[in-house]
């Protein structure tokens, strides 16, 4: 259990790497603070000279206690010869994110820099306790996946703190919009659009789609295929979409699909899929109904991952560029680094990079008008 003591510390040290107090503003005071931590007076200056003795905070004779300037410390910390870059995922060991680490880390170590890497789990509690112990110790360089990146973000002021302390980060996959930060992403909008079109010029016009909504992949990916049906003049059943979240994601897509394969009025012969991951727990229910693919039902993925050729049938899906997307951010924080770093105040030009989707074609979908000419 926390300490009253404790509490009071890790409070405070939040307020200064969200930036609540910046570099030599008075924090409150004594009796303000026991009143919010509802602590005694003996506490509340435990705290606060621990954070003075650590270089947290500091002390003015007949004034108060005041933030203390932690950019200089920085500086001090980054004379040393050890070089850090964090690697900050919503998963690890999951899925595609593998690839994208191996990428990053095989660059990053070339160049002499030790790695860390940190998991979100999707989730912005865990990403602000990863940013909060990111800013106590000393790194050159972040390369962050976003967490739940359709939504607001609660942590914006942890990555403010970031650009004040003129630490460069830059965004994967995602990123979050009120920043404009520098981006390495895919154009899901167009590989949500290439995904449905393709079942639509093989004579698809019944078409599922089923997206993961609190990224910003998913509703990318999810106006992608609206804009398909639209272009095409094909009409769209609104039940025919299916969102999910984070949470949802191994019991609501399956559990709606089944729902809707069981429908009387059921005409379904073609579903677009958020990823590979979720094309592989739809099969098990295809699997269970005796559907076959893609006899009865075609099935596109996204991601062209490894479950795309391990399963027993092979599908067709968007190609990530995985690896390449890794050795890409790696590049780009080392420019971002280098430039900080320059000696001749060179600011060398580093843009975002937004990857082309390709279609990798296998044998999970099914040209129905080649069928309806044989019969």
């Amino acid at each position: 259990m926390e300490t009253k003591y404790s509490k009071v510390k890790s409070a405070l040290k939040s307020k200064v790497m969200d930036g609540t107090y910046t570099p030599h503003q008075k924090i409150s005071s004594e009796n303000e603070l026991m009143k919010e931590f509802g602590v005694s007076r003996h506490t509340v200056r435990l705290a606060i000279g621990d954070l003075v003795t650590t270089g947290w905070l500091y002390r003015e004779q007949g004034s108060g206690t005041y933030c203390a300037d932690r950019s200089t410390l920085n500086e001090q910390q980054s004379q040393n010869n050890q070089k850090n870059i964090a690697i900050i995922t919503t998963y690890i060991s999951d899925y595609i994110f593998p690839s994208i680490i191996r990428g990053a880390e095989s660059c990053l170590s070339q160049a002499g820099y030790q790695v860390s890497i940190f998991s979100t789990n999707n989730d912005h509690g865990k990403e602000r306790e990863i940013l909060e112990k990111i800013l106590t110790q000393q790194f050159d360089g972040i390369i962050i996946e976003p967490t739940r990146s359709a939504f607001s973000n609660p942590n914006i002021n942890y990555y403010l703190n970031l650009e004040r302390l003129s630490i460069p980060y830059i965004m994967i996959n995602a990123y979050y919009d009120e920043l404009e930060p520098l981006s390495i992403v895919m154009d899901d909008e167009k590989g949500g659009f290439m995904q449905t079109e393709h079942l639509i010029t093989l004579g698809h016009t019944d078409i599922v789609g089923c997206f993961k909504t609190d990224d910003t992949q998913g509703t990318k990916r999810m106006k992608g295929f609206l804009k398909a049906h639209r272009k095409h003049g094909i009409p769209l059943n609104p039940t025919n979409i299916i969102t999910y979240n984070t949470e949802e994601k191994n019991t609501k897509p399956t559990e709606e699909i089944e729902k809707l394969l069981m429908s009387k009025s059921n005409s379904i012969t073609g579903l677009v899929c958020y990823n590979d991951e979720l094309v592989i727990k739809v099969l098990d229910v295809l699997r269970r109904r005796n559907i076959k693919v893609p006899g009865d039902i075609s099935i596109i993925g996204y991601d062209d991952s490894v479950l795309a050729e391990v399963s027993e049938v092979k599908l067709t899906s968007i190609a990530h560029p995985k690896s390449e997307m890794g050795k890409a951010a790696a590049n780009t924080i080392i420019d971002l680094i280098n430039s900080k770093n320059s000696k001749n105040n060179e600011q060398s030009q580093v843009d975002s990079i937004v990857y082309t989707p390709e279609i990798v074609y296998r044998s999970s979908t099914q040209d129905l008008n080649r069928q309806k000419l044989t019969t």
